[in-house]
């Protein structure tokens, strides 16, 4: 299991002050992951399901909530650099010394915004995962159907549910209006687990060329490299990917088939009651 964002963010000021202060991100993640033997490759390699790594979207992740707290800050395109605020903190938990007990307390008073970060990181992903397997569990009509709806969502008008099977079929088409002109596009579903290849892109941009000017491909799963390189091929018309997890985010963003609830947050101000 990786560890969470606040117990990476120790490793990462020490990696930082270790390599001189500042360096390249991707020397930072080499660094950071030294400081954790321990990881086994399997959980090192892990993907989310977007296509990228697990482990350094963490450590992302955590670089963002330091440079909220001021004690990571940019220095210069792809370099990340320690702050003196940063300094201090590490020199905080060097007097500790092996007092766990004090150093565990100081983590929790200088993490618990990444803390929160994270918990609602690992919320959101976690719905995002479950609205994937509710679109597994249509039926192809219905995916069909909410790929239509996804399109209304940004601004598709006179979408037609076509249902043609086969690969290569064309599944629906609708216009979008930009500016004075009108766009007609095409859209293929295929609710599948393993990743879609180029010759699947290959052949919807096939029965779309001539008939449509754009052509959108939704699946619950992935796209391989080759399929992406695939859909914007020059010379023939864009074919637009949306996998799992971008369908997931387009339905959090635009409130498509779900609905938000709001959450209060407290701050504790005891001590004002008697600041008088």
């Amino acid at each position: 299991m990786l560890p969470k964002q606040r117990e990476v963010e120790i490793p990462l000021l020490t990696a930082l002050k270790e390599l001189g202060g500042k360096a390249k991100a991707k020397d930072v993640y080499k660094a950071v992951t030294l400081k954790f033997p321990g990881l086994p490759d399997s959980d090192l390699s892990e993907e989310l399901p977007s296509g990228g790594n697990k482990w350094t979207n963490r450590i992302q992740w955590v670089r963002n909530s330091l440079t909220e707290r001021n004690e990571l800050k940019s220095g210069g395109h792809g370099i990340w650099e320690i702050t003196p605020l940063g300094l201090s903190r590490l020199d905080a938990v060097v007097s500790l010394g092996n007092n766990s007990s004090e150093i565990q307390q100081l983590q929790i008073e200088t993490s618990n915004g990444s803390a929160f970060e994270e918990t609602v990181e690992d919320y959101v992903q976690a719905f995002k995962n479950k609205l994937i397997q509710k679109l597994l569990d249509l039926s192809p009509m219905q995916f069909e159907e909410f790929a239509g709806y996804l399109l209304r969502g940004f601004g598709f008008q006179n979408i037609v549910i076509s249902g043609k099977s086969g690969d290569g079929g064309i599944d629906g088409h609708g216009q979008l209006r930009v500016g004075m002109a009108t766009i007609k596009a095409a859209f293929q579903c295929k609710r599948w687990q393993n990743s879609v290849g180029s010759e699947k892109v290959q052949a919807f941009r096939g029965a779309s060329q001539g008939q449509f000017e754009q052509g959108y491909f939704f699946t619950t799963s992935t796209f391989t490299k080759s399929a992406q390189a695939e859909s914007l091929k020059a010379g023939a018309i864009p074919v637009i990917l949306f996998g799992g997890d971008e369908i997931a985010e387009i339905m959090l963003d635009r409130s498509i088939g779900i609905k938000r609830r709001p959450v209060e947050i407290y701050d504790d101000q005891l001590e004002s009651l008697f600041d008088k």
